[in-house]
């Protein structure tokens, strides 16, 4: 399913969908194994220029498995009632750069004190001298809010039912 970059942006700026993507620690960033089975990993991410960004060690498998194959799908949702869920594909592209990306640190700032930040960032730049950089430009966007919004496949049955308002 093909999505018009204006459909995907129209997705991308509602107020919730900003909300998970710049305030949730963690995403689930699903690929193709090299094995040709699907993998997915919770995994800490940024939101710049609209573009998802992770980093990662080099040598990581998700990063052989992308060169491969750059096809991803992505979900960033919520605990609770009702659930939120913002599902993405796109297409990675991979930049091994020197030492720690700010991205890598800024993702790691979602989950930590800043004391804990600064240790954190102390101590990553001590272990790593490369990191992959990860992009992912959104091609297909869906938000699912369970309010106003269900999966397609829900609301077709809802409205075969009769039963929206």
């Amino acid at each position: 399913m093909t999505m018009s970059a204006d459909a995907v942006a129209a997705e991308l700026d509602k107020p919730l969908a900003g909300q998970l993507l710049r305030g949730s620690p963690l995403m689930r960033l699903a690929y193709v194994g090299l094995d040709a089975a699907p993998r997915v990993v919770p995994i800490g991410f940024v939101w710049r220029d609209r573009r998802i960004v992770v980093c990662t060690i080099p040598t990581s498998a998700k990063v052989r498995a992308l060169r491969v194959n750059p096809s991803v799908a992505i979900t960033i949702d919520t605990d609770g009632q009702p659930p939120r869920a913002l599902l993405l594909r796109g297409r990675a592209d991979i930049e091994i750069v020197d030492g720690v990306p700010q991205d890598y640190l800024d993702a790691s700032l979602k989950t930590q004190s800043a004391r804990g930040a600064e240790d954190f960032a102390g101590g990553v730049r001590a272990l790593y001298d490369q990191m992959a950089r990860i992009t992912i430009k959104p091609t297909w966007a869906r938000l699912n809010d369970f309010e106003t919004t269900l999966p397609r496949d829900v609301e077709r049955v809802v409205a075969r039912k009769g039963l929206h308002s």
